[in-house]
């Protein structure tokens, strides 16, 4: 870390010149050798000047610790007035606080869990407007289930945008090559309301989607007007035979071979005074 230095024409000498009571009040407050050199100073006021000291703790790489200290007027002793540890320059810091509202994501919510919506969510309205005319009521009021709140126009928009790009939007990879819209499905069940147009339920078992909502111009391969397949269970083609050639068995080569073997010179043949072994012997045995 580069030493720097910053000082202002109001910088009290006492309080510029206490380096080592700064030093010393570190070394209190950080673990034994963990205060390094002396980086500078800044003036903060009237007699109040705060040293600057490198961090030689490798948890906190980056860090250095200042020590503010003063002095009184018309006094002679300074003091120390307090040691904090403070980031400097590339120093490793935790980020930013996001509230557990924010850092929510679908399917972060599990069994038992309770998400709270607030009062000042943007996303809901009443129910109804209080006023005068019973008529402006009824038409304000959300029939059905009268709820305290209902949808509000900028929830509604984030939804129709949130299904519109997802995966049960237009533009999702399957329904690039879907042979149909779900808009001319007849398992797509249309939503009521304003998003009647746009957006319906998928009832079919097999679709990828079945249960969810997905926009009138998504698709699936299960449309209910796809074209068949055509079954595999027919007619099956005849099997093809090679007519010109044959292969020998085991048992007929060796018996080929041991004719060839009874023909060859020199082996058993038959005399001129032998007997038919076809009339002695019926079964052919020897």
């Amino acid at each position: 870390m580069s030493r720097t230095r910053t000082r202002s024409a109001a910088a009290d000498q006492a309080c510029v010149a206490a380096v080592e009571l700064a030093r010393g009040a570190a070394e209190e407050t950080a673990r034994p050798q963990e205060v390094g050199a002396h980086l500078g100073f800044d003036s903060e006021g009237d007699r109040i000047v705060t040293h600057y000291f490198e961090c030689l703790d490798r948890a906190y790489k980056g860090w250095r610790w200042a020590v503010t200290v003063v002095r009184a007027s018309r006094a002679r002793v300074v003091t120390v007035s307090e040691t904090v540890l403070v980031p400097g320059k590339g120093a490793l810091l935790a980020p930013n606080w996001i509230p557990w509202s924010r850092r929510l994501r679908p399917g972060d919510l599990g069994v038992g869990d309770l998400l709270p919506a607030e009062a000042d969510d943007d996303r809901l309205a009443p129910g109804f407007t209080a006023t005068d005319d019973d008529s402006d009521r009824q038409m304000i009021f959300e029939y059905g289930l009268g709820r305290a709140r209902v949808l509000s126009a900028l929830g509604r928009d984030l939804a129709v945008r949130r299904w519109h790009t997802g995966d049960s939007g237009p533009h999702s990879p399957i329904a690039h090559v879907a042979p149909a819209q779900c808009s001319t499905c007849g398992f797509y069940w249309p939503l009521a309301g304003a998003l009647r147009l746009g957006f319906g339920v998928c009832a079919n078992e097999y679709a990828p989607d079945d249960g969810r909502v997905v926009a009138a111009d998504h698709g699936c391969g299960a449309h209910s007007e796809a074209t068949k397949v055509p079954s595999m269970i027919g007619d099956q083609p005849p099997p093809i035979l090679d007519d010109l050639g044959y292969d020998l068995l085991p048992a007929e080569a060796e018996e080929e071979e041991a004719g060839a073997q009874g023909a060859r010179p020199g082996g058993p043949a038959e005399s001129e005074g032998s007997v038919d072994e076809t009339e002695s012997e019926p079964l052919g045995h020897s």
